[in-house]
């Protein structure tokens, strides 16, 4: 069957050596979902200029759907500046007031998020208002038993606890990385090690699942007290825009599909690293890995 996911958030132009690419997390997620075979749409907001056009062409060549982008009278289309570093890992500067703040609950948004069997949003594009209520508010139109990944996203200076916590709270799943983890352990006062700051979130917020991607270390996902830990797979960086992204929609679909927390990992870890190996946030994937990794009795690890 095909998995309903909706992703809530941002889609811009990152801005980056290589050239512009098609990025914002939600949009990069939501590719990557489609690609794994889910019916998966993204509610966001450009404005009404070139590119802003050029979002909706990029869509259209990528097969997205475009009837949940909203076009903004006023505000511009978002853009990052993105520059990589010796390590080819990405650093950003996001550009403020665009139309993906202005985001709106709109009668079809909320109709998508009551049907969606999974909801994946972040917290970049909760940094200002009205984005923040709307992005919320659709949260809550989703059914009980909906998947609400929260994926973390962290991006200075658009960083407010409040939003992380009310976020954690309209979650029943967490997707971060290793530099997002212990700030949000020194955020919430969480001792302990990597283990016991997973396990704390968890029962603090409700988390049915919690995971943490590592970069070259690999992923550990925690569910229901069953642990994954993926070594990770070795590949040579061509950047790591949308490597996250790529690992959260592996993950939901996944999940979404009943697979057990290894499956999961290994599948998750290999689209990841694929994703590496190849310019920008939204490259095609190959077709081996379009085939989730056939279902295993195992619960975990």
């Amino acid at each position: 069957m095909s998995y309903k996911v909706l992703a809530l958030g941002e889609v811009l132009w990152d801005m980056l050596p290589s050239g512009k690419q098609l990025g914002g997390a939600p949009a990069n997620f939501t590719f990557q979902c489609r690609s794994l075979g889910a019916d998966a749409g993204l509610v966001t907001r450009i404005g009404d200029d070139e590119l802003g056009r050029e979002v909706l062409a990029r869509f259209r060549t990528l097969t997205l759907p475009t009837d949940t982008v909203q076009v903004d009278p006023k505000a511009p289309t978002g853009t990052v500046e993105v520059k990589l570093d010796e390590a080819r890992q990405p650093h950003y500067t996001i550009r403020s007031d665009v139309a993906w703040d202005r985001i709106e609950a709109t009668d079809l948004a909320r109709a998508r998020a009551a049907a969606a069997d999974a909801v994946c949003f972040g917290s970049l594009a909760q940094r200002d208002e009205p984005s923040r209520s709307s992005i919320r508010a659709l949260i809550r139109a989703s059914r009980p038993e909906t998947l609400r990944i929260f994926d973390v996203n962290l991006r200075a200076p658009f960083i407010d606890r409040d939003v992380i916590e009310e976020s954690l709270r309209l979650a029943n799943a967490l997707k971060l990385n290793d530099q997002e983890l212990p700030a949000l352990a020194t955020m919430f006062g969480l001792p302990g090690g990597t283990r016991e700051v997973i396990t704390a979130l968890a029962d603090r917020f409700g988390l049915s699942l919690v995971a943490l991607t590592r970069g070259p270390a690999g992923s550990l996902l925690m569910s229901g007290g069953f642990w994954s830990d993926h070594p990770g797979v070795s590949v040579t960086v061509s950047d790591t825009v949308g490597a996250g992204d790529a690992f959260t929609a592996a993950l939901v679909v996944g999940l979404l599909a009943g697979r057990s927390l290894d499956a999961i990992n290994e599948h998750a870890s290999k689209v990841a690293a694929y994703v590496c190996s190849q310019p920008g946030g939204t490259p095609a994937l190959p077709d081996d890995l379009k085939v989730l990794i056939p279902h295993s009795p195992e619960v975990g690890s």
